[in-house]
């Protein structure tokens, strides 16, 4: 039996007493203001920044001696991981159109940087409104979609443990990324295999077709430059100074995006007490410190970012200021330590079930 939870957010689930115009008012109109210009400093400065901690890995740490070699390599791939990561952000801003206000740039843009860090643009784009256009839908979101205890595998309860809870969080950090974007794990379900690589797949309609095979050309083509790197400066190099980082990188999206919709204390809605208002408003924002400026405030805006996924980063902050005062308890903030954090949504959000007196809305829970 499901049992009615007092959330600790205080996250309303009752119709909110505003709309989504109100909320657009209540926004200085220049957050609203996209600029090429502006955006384009913020990517041309990460870009620098790649450059500076290449330089410095490839430069300094080969003649370290052991064992001060072993620990400079651990510091670079975090420094560039994060770096990259604040690329994929900005590539993420064109697909939404936030980068500039012509979406033929947008594109071009956002194809080039994530093919650099091996995501598919297109394939991502369009899976990632149906996200937006569905957030914590039981039936249509696209992301983190969780399953009622009915439909767990069997072996979940063999997980279920400190251990198994290590295992699960290593595998969502390493290869979690591209499980989802070969076969849509964590998605949500389809009636055959759901890939990002596939123009065929039923993520995709007939008109998406085409630039998913784009997306494809842009991977081949850095497959491709990746295979000319690793013959010329050898694998062990190319990991090293490449690989490394952008698995750093995924693996931040991926946690990312699961601290900001996986929360003991967020509801999930079934077709029956879901809207487009209610399931935006089921995310939180976070904390974390320093690299909330480094993500480009992705991580503690991300309330505004669904309410309003156009405005560009650097207006985000006015955004979410702004629109504090009109959601008042429907605003959701975490400062708990990311890592605390990390492992509590890990332990805590393994399965849905009902809500006892309120049918359609959907709360986390571990027990098995």
């Amino acid at each position: 039996m499901a049992v009615q939870l007092k959330p600790k957010l205080g996250v309303p689930t009752s119709k909110p007493p505003f709309t989504v115009g109100q909320l657009r008012k209540a926004i200085p109109p220049h957050c609203f203001q996209r600029s090429f210009f502006r955006s384009f400093s913020y990517l041309v400065y990460d870009l620098c920044m790649i450059y500076i901690f290449y330089y410095a890995a490839t430069t300094y740490i080969p003649s370290l001696p052991s064992p001060l070699n072993y620990v400079a390599w651990p510091v670079y791939w975090f420094l560039q991981g994060c770096i990259l990561t604040g690329i994929w952000v900005i590539a993420h801003e064109c697909g939404h159109g936030a980068f500039s206000e012509h979406q033929r740039i947008n594109d071009i843009i956002g194809l080039i940087l994530h093919s650099a860090i091996l995501i598919p643009y297109f394939s991502w784009k369009y899976t990632h409104h149906l996200h937006h256009a569905n957030t914590s839908s039981m039936e249509h979101d696209e992301n983190f979609v969780p399953k009622p205890k009915s439909k767990l595998p069997k072996y979940s309860k063999y997980f279920n443990n400190p251990v198994g809870r290590a295992i699960r969080l290593t595998i969502s950090l390493t290869v979690g990324m591209y499980l989802y974007l070969a076969f849509n794990l964590a998605g949500r379900k389809h009636d055959r295999l759901a890939s990002h690589y596939d123009p065929y797949s039923p993520l995709f309609t007939d008109r998406e077709r085409l630039q998913i095979y784009l997306s494809d050309a842009g991977l081949f083509a850095a497959t491709c430059l990746l295979f000319k790197v690793a013959a010329a400066k050898g694998l062990t190099w190319l990991i090293c100074v490449y690989g490394v980082p952008v698995l750093f990188a995924n693996g931040m999206i991926v946690l990312i995006t699961f601290l900001h919709h996986c929360h003991p204390d967020l509801p999930h809605y079934d077709s029956s007490e879901w809207d487009w208002l209610k399931g935006a408003l089921s995310t939180v924002d976070r904390d974390y410190g320093i690299l909330n400026k480094v993500f480009h405030n992705i991580t503690d805006t991300h309330v505004a970012h669904h309410l309003f996924n156009s405005i560009p980063h650097y207006h985000a902050m006015d955004a979410t200021k702004a629109i504090k005062t009109v959601l008042g308890d429907y605003y959701q903030f975490d400062d708990t330590p990311i890592i605390k954090a990390m492992w509590r949504s890990t332990t805590e959000c393994l399965y849905v079930e009902q809500d006892q007196t309120r049918k359609g809305v959907y709360w986390y829970r571990n027990k098995l």
